[in-house]
Formats: structure tokens, sequence, C-alpha cells
């Protein structure tokens, strides 16, 4: 008998459970306005959820996600549903948290719900409970840019020093985002100007404000190149009048003016050129004009051409292992991405095009830029260029205009040694079959039959329909592998 009464109990705390969370649900839903004016809705609700506070242990039960009635009053609108859920619940789960390590306070800030946010605080709960990710309210605040929230927290007793996920603060977060309200709140709410995050980040808007502006990040990076990176050059002119210098490099050898270089910031690459000393450049082995040319920025390649940088400068052996190609020259940096604009400027400034392993012309014939290779060829690129990774006999750039007429013309007419296509390494005396292969009598017997159709019957579209040969050979016949605009392929039947 006492056991079906404890089962009859415990059904009936499951159904009071549910008769709860079902009404903290419907709070919201717009179809239950239509039926009262929204006071005695709200009214109503009110009155059930007063009727359901005598099952006190049926406030203690979480759903499957961990939430409380408590957590799931925290989010909703009307203040009064959370007073009652708070006065109903036991103090010991006020700071209960969901499967996610989130409080009722945290979820009240995360949803930027003011009035709920103050009742908690006002009720003891704990302003610098962080959820499992390791964020704090505070910093949750300021990702939301709640400046009246994060206020709130802070003269309740939210730290603002705490340090969150990867060590950040809320100060940290403030300025990545540029919220300069709540930067400013943070410092004079006593937060530490200067703190660094754990990996090595300082916050950058901070320069003006006694932070640091020589600090650099565990990789070096100084906060004058992250500002040169971001492109802002209000940031970079900042920096430089409070102390910043220019000519400090990261691990990687890259100076501020690379950076800005690399991602096409012109205003900050301006501020950054007469504030960088050339030996600093020399000494990271690589020139703003490769980087300019890294990234197809012709505007900033200009600009650094106007102000005297050498287009000549090469890679240094150290940077240079870290491409395939040992690449040296800016200009190998323009033909490789087909930025035909910058390549006109190097040249025009006086790029040599004949200064890396692999020919910037082999490149320009690679990708059948014929605007390119012309351009290449009128500035004095080696027509008669040897592959280093495949040498031939001949010089190499006849391989990619084997199929293209254009190309070949145009090697011709700067120069091109015809003569080593036809020099025979092996000279003239009859190359024994196991030594070299030579021509097959199939080649010969092919060259004969288009030699012996003459230019009449090759003419005639009725002949060559009863000629008993297969297309591909038929191609052949009628010199198919010239045809420039059937690209010497035949599809078709005589």
């Amino acid at each position: 008998m006492d056991n079906y009464t404890s089962d009859e109990d415990l059904d009936m705390d499951f159904d009071t459970q549910l008769i709860i969370q079902q009404s903290l649900q419907d709070i919201c839903k717009p179809g239950t306005a239509e039926q009262a004016p929204e006071n005695e809705r709200l009214k109503g609700e009110e009155d059930a959820l007063l009727h359901l506070t005598k099952y006190g242990s049926a406030f203690d039960e979480a759903d499957e996600i961990g939430r409380l009635p408590l957590h799931k009053a925290a989010v909703q609108l009307n203040t009064n549903i959370l007073e009652i859920t708070l006065k109903a619940s036991k103090p010991s789960v006020w700071e209960q948290t969901t499967h996610n390590g989130e409080t009722p306070l945290f979820l009240a800030v995360s949803n930027c719900l003011l009035e709920n946010a103050t009742f908690l605080l006002l009720n003891g709960c704990n302003p610098n409970a962080k959820n499992f990710e390791g964020n704090s309210p505070l910093l949750t605040a300021v990702l939301h840019d709640s400046y009246d929230m994060a206020s709130l927290l802070i003269r309740h007793g939210a730290d603002v020093n705490l340090q969150c996920a990867n060590e950040r603060t809320a100060l940290h977060e403030a300025a990545r985002l540029g919220r300069r309200d709540l930067v400013k709140l943070m410092l004079v709410s006593g937060a530490h100007p200067d703190p660094q995050s754990s990996y090595g980040f300082t916050p950058l808007a901070l320069a003006a404000q006694r932070a640091n502006a020589r600090g650099q990040a565990s990789d070096s990076s100084s906060i004058l190149l992250e500002a040169a990176s971001g492109g802002n050059p209000d940031s970079v002119t900042l920096l430089l009048e409070y102390g910043a210098d220019a000519n400090v490099p990261k691990n990687s050898g890259h100076l501020p003016i690379h950076v800005a270089a690399d991602r096409g910031h012109l205003l900050a690459l301006k501020i950054l050129i007469p504030v960088t000393n050339f030996a600093a450049i020399k000494r990271s082995g690589i020139s703003p004009v490769h980087c300019a040319a890294a990234g197809a920025h012709p505007e900033c390649l200009e600009l650094l051409i106007q102000a005297g940088f050498d287009v000549n400068f090469m890679l240094d052996q150290r940077i240079r292992k870290h491409y395939d190609d040992q690449r040296k020259s800016a200009l190998y940096f323009a033909v490789s991405n087909g930025d035909l604009s910058s390549v006109k400027l190097l040249l025009s400034a006086g790029a040599l095009p004949n200064q890396d392993p692999v020919n910037c012309l082999q490149i320009a014939l690679r990708m059948g830029n014929y605007e390119l290779i012309s351009l290449l060829l009128r500035h004095g690129a080696n027509v008669n260029y040897f592959c280093k990774v495949n040498p031939l006999h001949f010089p190499s750039a006849l391989q990619y205009t084997l199929k293209d007429e254009v190309m070949l013309r145009m090697l011709l007419n700067y120069g091109y040694d015809t003569e080593r296509c036809f020099d025979c390494p092996h000279g003239d005396k009859v190359h024994r079959i196991y030594d070299f292969e030579g021509w097959t009598s199939t080649v010969i017997k092919d060259t004969l039959i288009r030699k012996c159709m003459g230019r009449l019957h090759l003419c005639c579209p009725v002949f060559m329909s009863f000629l008993p040969l297969p297309n591909r050979l038929k191609a052949y016949v009628l010199y198919k592998e010239y045809d420039l605009y059937g690209e010497g392929i035949f599809t078709g039947t005589w």
C-alpha cells in the first residue's frame, strides 16, 4: 500500500513539472494574445504559476538539457514570472547550471534581459560564474554590445580582470570589437590596461590609454604589425605617435610594411614607408615589393616603386627555401598570379625577367597568356632558356607551343634558336636500334600517304568520303593538326 502511494506521488510530481514547463513555455505564444488582453493573459499565467508553487520539489527538476524552471523563467520577458519561480525554488539551485554551464543569471545576460538580470543580482546571484566555454557574464555582455548590462554587472561585483577562455578579459573583447564606450567603462572600473592573453596579445585599441605601444605577442608580432594587418591608418598613426617601432620584425622576419603591402592597405603603407629603414628590410630577406606583387596589389606596388624601392631585390635564401620553385624576384610573383598590371609596372621600372631558376617566360607560356608572353618578350625575356627540371637538346620554350601556332610565331619573331631543333645530338651516323629508337616505318608511311594524296584529292570532299580510312587518319591526311580553330581534333564524318 505504501509503495502504491509512493508511485502516485511520483506521478503527481511528474505531472506538476510538466504543467510548470508548459506554463513557462506558453508565456510568449502569440496565439493566446487574441483570446484576452495582454495584462489579463499575463495575470492569468502568474496566477496559474502561483497555484503550482505549493509543489516545491517540481521546481528542482531539470529537463533533458539541464534547465530548471528557474533557467526558463530567467529568459522570459515577464519579470513577475521570474520572481515567482525564484521564490518557489530553493536557494541551492539558484546557481545550478545547465549542461552548458549556464546559470540563470548567465542566461538573462545572454538574452540581454536587463530587468531579469537586475532582479537576480539583487537576490545575490554570482556575477562571475563562467560557463563551460570559460566565458563570464561580463564578457558575454561585451560580446552583445550591451553597455547597460556590463555596467549593471560591474556595479554588482563583476570582476573586470577575470580571465576567461584563453586568458582573455572583458577588456580584450571590447578592444577587439572596437567598442570604445565599453573599453572606457572597463578602464574606469579598474581593468588592467595592458593584459596579455594566452597567445600573448594585448588590447590593440589601448595605445592611447597607457597601454604598451611596443608590446609583442608570443610570435614577436608587434602591436603595430597587427594594426598594419588591419589596415586602419588612424591606428597605425596613433601607435607611431606613442613610440611603436616600425622596424621590429616578428619571428618570420616580416615587418609592418610587409604586412600592409601584402594585404593591400595603401593608406597604412603610405604611413609606414618613411618610418621603415632599408637596413631592416634587407635583414628580413624580403622586400615589400615582393609582398605587393604576391598579393596582386598594383596600387601598392606603384607606390613602392615611386618611393624608390628596388624592383630587382631578390629573396634571401632562407625565404626562397620555402618555395618549391626557388623563386627570387618580385616579377615572378606577379607573373605567377597572371597579374598583367603588376607585371607592366615592374618591367617598366626595370625589373629583369631572367633572374629566377624557373624562367618567367616559361610560366607565361604554361598559362597560355598571349599578352603576358608578348610583354615579357618585348622586355628581354630569354626565348632560348633551358628548363632545369627537364632539359632538352633544344630550348625548352618550344614544348609549350607545339599545338599553338600563335605562341610559336611569337617565339620565332624574338629569335628562337630553330637550328637546335634540327641538330641531332647523336650526329649524322646511322643509329643502332638498341641505342636510339629513331623513326618507325609507320611514321614514314603516314607521311608518304599524305604526300601521295596530292592537293587536288585533298580538296575534294567526295573523294575523301569514299576513302577507306579511319577518321583520325583522315584528319591527319587533311593537315588538321594545323587548324588553329579546330584545335586539331577531328570528329566529323565524310
